[in-house]
């Protein structure tokens, strides 16, 4: 009983991996997506127990041709993404210069909100007669002075991690 329970576990192993067909022509087809009669039709031959290899490509054009826009000292190691210390030198100063820039910008825009905002009381508007609108008005400001509050401190950690 044993030896034929062995021999069904193998059959079913056997079915279970599936053959890889050669098929010719041009492009030369490695496919295991058809039946063994179809094969025979195609003229493709199996490859059982051969080991299937999986080469690389020749690289896309447009790869190639945003490598060659790298600068030099970029690419001066393609096997690593290693960048030249002088251009991250240059990259992290421009980078401080963009960030301050934006500091002071969102610096000027909450001393605008703050100068509005009057410390809870800005002036009423000649379209704010209805209390609720004023009032609406002081709740959107007092948010937006919050919000840029947090945005200055995310911009000076991002300094500060520079």
């Amino acid at each position: 009983m044993k030896p034929l329970f062995a021999l069904l576990l193998l059959s079913g192993a056997a079915q279970a991996q599936s053959v890889v067909y050669r098929c010719p022509g041009p492009p030369v087809l490695y496919t295991d997506a058809m039946s063994a009669k179809e094969a025979q039709e195609k003229g493709c031959k199996s490859i059982e127990g051969a080991p299937v290899s999986v080469l690389q490509g020749p690289r896309p054009k447009a790869a190639a041709a945003a490598a060659e826009r790298r600068p030099e000292a970029a690419r001066a190691d393609p096997g690593r993404d290693k960048v030249d210390p002088d251009l991250q030198k240059a990259r992290d100063s421009d980078r401080r210069k963009v960030l301050e820039s934006e500091l002071r910008d969102a610096e000027a825009k909450l001393d605008a909100l703050k100068r509005e905002y009057n410390g809870g009381e800005p002036e009423r508007r000649g379209d704010e007669r209805n209390f609720a609108k004023y009032q609406e008005r002081v709740n959107e400001l007092k948010a937006a002075i919050t919000r840029q509050e947090a945005d200055l401190q995310a911009l000076r950690r991002e300094i500060s991690k520079l």
